[in-house]
Order: structure tokens, then sequence, then C-alpha cells
């Protein structure tokens, strides 16, 4: 940033002041601008309210000490004030870069203002060829366009739309390239205006190129609002739409019912389905387990202990028959054994052939 300069009478009155606060709102945007940090967060947008207060401040001053008049050249502007034009496009930037969602329109339409403000200026001292962009963002609701007839035109761009559309593009494109080479200059004069050793021909074209690099800023973000203006004001009319529309009332849950002939038929026969479970599946199995009627309680618990004493006896028969070494059950074990080695398994047996 240059340091102040006192060339010109008219902006003696309060020369260090009205230096000062443009010197730093400019290098508050330049830290907003390159910071790390979250644009949302509290400390970045405390720089940039403190910025745009302080630059408006001095752009209440410029207007009070009257620098700029529309019957003067560029050539008679000062060197000391070149850098005043430069106020209306850094309190639109700084604008921009408020956060306020609920505020967003109105932010986006404040800075097209200031950006409109510097390119006419811009435009009467004739600092660059540009053309300038509308004055008011002309865009129609969709009520509008299809009152008008213009929806399927809207839909569907006609030729002319095309050319247009191309002849935007390549502009931006040429913008983009001229902001390139006017940082590329920049970067090289300013080393000589920030060290305070430039005289008053380096001092004048640092000014103008930064004009001339804003200029190129302001018709792109302009073309940028214009575009989330239009969103916005959609998004506005869908919630003011919403907003109109009564609420639904809460319907109540409806009642199952029976299609029956006739009241009558529904008195004698009932509902037509069985009534409602007075007792839970758990409820019912305690109830019957504590009479004892459950499969796992009754029949089939008896019927294994009975087989189980019949086939203990069974075995103790057999252990006694064997300790007292009864003649008859050996000779019948013998006669058993010497039969199953003559004949096979199963051989005999016609119990159950019919």
């Amino acid at each position: 940033m240059a340091e102040c300069e006192n060339t010109n009478d008219v902006s003696i009155a309060e020369p260090s002041k009205l230096c000062d606060l443009l010197d730093r709102g400019w290098k508050i945007f330049e830290e907003v601008d390159i910071a790390n940090e979250p644009l949302g967060s509290t400390s970045i947008q405390v720089k940039v309210k403190r910025g745009i207060s302080m630059l408006e401040e001095a752009s209440r001053m410029v207007a009070q000490l009257d620098l700029f008049s529309r019957n003067e050249e560029l050539e008679e502007i000062a060197t000391a004030d070149l850098k005043y034009l430069l106020l209306p496009a850094l309190v639109g930037a700084l604008t921009m870069k408020q956060t306020s969602r609920d505020k967003r329109l109105e932010i986006v339409q404040t800075a097209r203002a200031y950006f409109m403000d510097f390119l006419k200026r811009c435009k009467e001292y004739n600092t660059s060829q540009f053309e300038l962009p509308n004055s008011t963002n002309e865009s129609t609701s969709p009520d509008e366009e299809s009152k008008n007839g213009n929806l399927t035109a809207k839909s569907v761009p006609c030729p002319s739309d095309l050319v247009s559309m191309a002849a935007q593009r390549q502009a931006k494109i040429e913008r983009y390239r001229q902001k390139k080479e006017l940082e590329a200059r920049l970067s090289d004069v300013r080393r000589a205006v920030d060290s305070g050793q430039a005289d008053d021909e380096v001092s004048r074209d640092f000014y103008l190129l930064n004009v001339r690099k804003w200029i190129t800023v302001c018709l792109d973000e302009i073309e940028s609002i214009d575009q989330e203006v239009e969103i916005l004001k959609k998004i506005d009319g869908l919630k003011q739409g919403a907003a109109k529309q009564p609420p639904q009332p809460v319907r109540p849950p409806m009642k199952p019912f029976i299609l029956t002939k006739d009241a009558v038929q529904a008195q004698v026969f009932g509902a037509g389905y069985p009534s409602l479970p007075t007792m839970t599946v758990d409820d019912w199995y305690e109830q019957r387990r504590n009479q004892g009627v459950l499969p796992d309680q009754a029949i089939p618990r008896k019927v294994t202990v009975e087989d189980t004493d019949a086939k203990e006896r069974e075995e103790e028969d057999k252990e006694r028959e064997a300790e007292n070494d009864d003649e008859s059950s050996l000779l019948k074990a013998r006669n058993w054994d010497d039969w199953k080695d003559t004949n096979r398994r199963g051989y005999g047996n016609r119990h159950n052939m019919g």
C-alpha cells in the first residue's frame, strides 16, 4: 500500500485521516481475501464490518471534499486522489464477504450498487474500454414470463440468445486475460510504491493499474450477482407461496370396520371377527403348566421313568442269575449262542410277512 501523499490543495482539509481510512480499509480487505480462516468465523466478520465502516466513512469524506467532477478528465485528477476512485469497489468487495443468510439478497444488491457506482465513475473518466452493465437486474418472475408467453422462449434458447451467450463468454475470457496482465504489471510496480521510492509517474501508473484491475473484478462480480439475485428471488417466492397456503388439518386415524348387509345382521352376528384375547401366550402357558397338562410335564415324563426302572430291574435279574449260576439260564444262553453261530441274523423271522 502506498503512503499518503498530499499533492492536491483540495484534499489538504483532512489528509491524514482520509488517507489513513482508505489504507486501513484496503489492508483489511487484503487480509480477509487471503485469510485461511473460514469466511463465516467471528474474527473475519468483525474485520469485514470494521473495514466497511472505515471505507464508508472515507467515501463520505470524499463526497464532502468534492474530489471528483464530471467536467474534468482523467489527466486532471491528482495522483494522490486517484486511489480514492477505488473506494466504492472496495466497499462492495467487503460487503460481498458478509455471510448473513437471512440478509443475503440485501447484501448482494448493496454490493452491486457499490460496484455500479465505481464502474460509472470509471466510465465517466474513460479509464478503460468496457461496456457498462444494466443499472438494475432485469429479470422477470416465472408468473410474468408465463403471462407474457415468454416461458417457452426462455426454456429453448433462440439463435440470438446463443450468439449473446457466446459474446458474454468471450468477453469474460478477455477480462480474465486482462486481469492477469494487470496483476503481473502491478506486482512489479508495487515494490517501488511500497518502498516509498516511487516518483509521481510510477505512483500514478500503480493507481491506474489498480483501477483497471478492479474494473474487470466488478464486471465479473456484477454478472455473478445478477444470477444469484434471480435465484434468491425465486427462493423467496417459493417461501412466500408456501407460507400463504393454509395448513392441512390433521386427520384422525380411521377405525377398522366390517361391511355387513345391514345393522340388524351386525347386531345378531357381531362384528364378524373373534373377540380380543383375554390373556397373553405367556399367561396361558403358565396356567397350563400349573395344571400339569403340558407335554413336558405329564405322560412323557412318567413313561420315561417307568422304562428306566424296567431296564434297571432286568439288568439286576441278569446279574443275580449270573451270580447264582443257574443251570437252566446257562444252558439257555449257550444254546442261544450256538444258534446265532449257525444262523444269520433275521433268519426265520416271519412275523410281519402278511
